[in-house]
């Protein structure tokens, strides 16, 4: 998978969801490498995805593992197979026994984790979020891909202008409690509100991440709503899952979709007309990141206080921000032109 330069260009700037040995419900990975450095060599970073087999942590925490192996850690990675909060809290509580330095973690739930996070952090286990966070007393960073208003605001930026600005549509979401997932509705049925009276969203439905249960969902919606011009989808499950529906249906040219994807599972959906564009950030660099929050973290060099600073590899140096949050960068879109230019 190709890393992206943060600050070369625009088509380069930061672009768009374990286990174990630990339990035995899922399944894990572990890799090390040797390095000059005895106290990098000390640091265990455990990745904790929203749930197993999502392409999207996939390619997130293969960034993750890239960059521990960079800076000599141990990587692992363990998780659910569904993405529930009550599924992930078995690994949290694993990753403390067995005295991990860093769990990163996508959370299914913001506040239904916490009591887990805090015994972790009691513990000694440094807590960072990305992509989906949990309140801010219960982990030490979040690394955000991008703030919330600029992919909500993406995302209607799209949909409005491949429907004409006017008409019918629908988000097809993850799971009903996944924190992002939530925000970024809020904020784009205010963005509709606003700046889009034309259009009227006439249904929010829930694919929880599973690829099956998004495709039926998208089935129901286009039966349920026969005027339906557009599906919105911020999550890459559902997305892909709404293409490939649409993709061999009547409605195919005929109802929009578009959302947050990667190009690798939605190329086939661009090249063939059914998606126009879409949006996403470079998960391999988010997952890069909050691995070098996490060694940042446990090396004492920040504490997640506003203002610290911290240099992540490749990607060069970060500054935390208020609530102790990371920002990654701004979402990009993919569409037939540059599409091909990515491979993640």
């Amino acid at each position: 998978m190709k890393f992206l330069n943060r600050r070369a260009s625009a088509v380069a700037a930061v672009v768009l969801s374990a286990t174990l040995g630990l339990t035995a419900c899922g399944s894990t990975t572990d890799t090390s490498s040797d390095s000059s450095s005895s106290s990098d060599g000390d640091i265990s970073v455990t990745f904790l995805p929203k749930n197993l087999g999502n392409p999207y942590f996939e390619t997130s925490d293969a960034g993750g593992q890239k960059a521990v192996e960079e800076f000599g850690g141990t990587y692992s990675e363990v998780g659910p197979d569904t993405a529930t909060p009550d599924g992930q809290v078995s690994f949290i509580q694993t990753a403390a026994q067995q005295g991990t330095s860093a769990l990163v973690l996508s959370a299914n739930d913001p506040t239904a984790l916490c009591d887990s996070l805090n015994q972790a952090s009691d513990a000694g286990v440094k807590i960072v979020t990305f992509d989906s966070d949990v309140d801010t007393d219960c982990r030490d960073i979040y690394v955000n891909q991008a703030t919330a208003e600029g992919i909500a605001k993406v995302q209607v930026d799209m949909i409005a202008d491949q429907i004409g600005d006017s008409g019918q549509i629908a988000i097809l979401s993850a799971a009903a409690n996944a924190t992002n997932q939530n925000a970024w509705i809020e904020l784009m049925k205010k963005d509709l509100k606003a700046d889009h009276p034309n259009i009227d969203l006439v249904d929010v439905v829930y694919g929880d991440d599973d690829d099956q249960t998004s495709f039926d969902k998208t089935a129901a919606l286009l039966q349920t709503y026969p005027d339906l011009k557009g599906i919105v989808s911020p999550t890459t499950v559902g997305i892909a899952a709404a293409a490939r529906y649409v993709s061999t249906s009547s409605y195919k040219g005929k109802v929009a979709v578009t959302g947050l994807g990667t190009p690798n599972q939605m190329r086939e959906y661009v090249k063939d007309g059914t998606v126009t564009e879409f949006a996403l950030w470079n998960p391999e660099e988010l997952g890069y990141l909050a691995a070098y929050a996490a060694k940042a973290l446990v090396d004492g060099t920040i504490t997640g206080a506003e203002g610290d600073t911290f240099t992540a590899g490749d990607l060069g140096d970060y500054t935390v921000g208020a609530d102790g949050t990371v920002l990654l960068g701004d979402p990009y879109k993919f569409n037939a032109d540059n599409i091909d230019d990515f491979d993640f």
